[in-house]
This record gives C-alpha cells, sequence and structure tokens, in this order.
C-alpha cells in the first residue's frame, strides 16, 4: 500500500480546501491544532486548504477523524458532513457486545447529551 497523494482536487478544485477550513474553523481548531490531532505539520494543512497539495489517504482519513466528519464530505461526495449511517456506525460499533442494560444506558446518555444542546 503506497502513501501517495489522492487527487482531490481533480473535479471541484476548491470543494476539498474549502471544506478542510470551514470545517476546521467550525471545531474552533487553529492549523496548529489540527496539526497535532493528525500527526501533520501546520504548513501541510496550510498547504491543503490553499489547495497547494492533496493529502495522501492516510492523512484524509486522519483529516476527517480529527474534525469529526466523513471523508466522503470532505471531497465533495456527500453535502451531509456527518451521516446518521456512518455516526451510528461508530457509535454502535460495539453493541452486539453490550448488555440490555448497557444499550439503554447508551440511550439515555445520548437523549441527555441532545437535550444538554437544546437550551
Amino acid at each position: 500500500m503506497t502513501n501517495s497523494s489522492i487527487d482531490v482536487n481533480g473535479a471541484m478544485p476548491d470543494i476539498f480546501a474549502e471544506r478542510l477550513r470551514s470545517a476546521r474553523e467550525l471545531r474552533k481548531m487553529s492549523q496548529t491544532e489540527l496539526g497535532e490531532k493528525t500527526g501533520l505539520l501546520p504548513s501541510a494543512i496550510s498547504h491543503f486548504e490553499t489547495g497547494r497539495r492533496s493529502p495522501s489517504f492516510a492523512n484524509l482519513k486522519a483529516l476527517a477523524d480529527a474534525l469529526k466528519i466523513t471523508t466522503d464530505y470532505l471531497v465533495g461526495r456527500s453535502e451531509q458532513p456527518n451521516t446518521s449511517a456512518a455516526l451510528s456506525s461508530k457509535l454502535l460499533r460495539n453493541a452486539e457486545k453490550m448488555s440490555a442494560e448497557d444499550l439503554d444506558t447508551l440511550e439515555s446518555m445520548s437523549d441527555m447529551m441532545a437535550k444538554k444542546h437544546i437550551k
């Protein structure tokens, strides 16, 4: 497996750069902070955000994970930053190992956290 760059700027030259910058700013992260979370240099983040460079697949995944969004959103394949299916998949990946009581607790926590942000 190579670590070559993905041409995320092929069909829509600016979408990756715009969405990366927008997602980072939405999370109130500096390029340095995003770099720390991904193991990338802030200058690499800057190059991605200006469209001068495209990330490798590994770096694309790291950026998406750090920003809590999907890679499909970053590269313009989806209009939704967090698809319900992707988020549900992450949250419930170990559901089959949980007891009914654990699942009830998880549901209660989810409800509580959602209500916290409605105020």
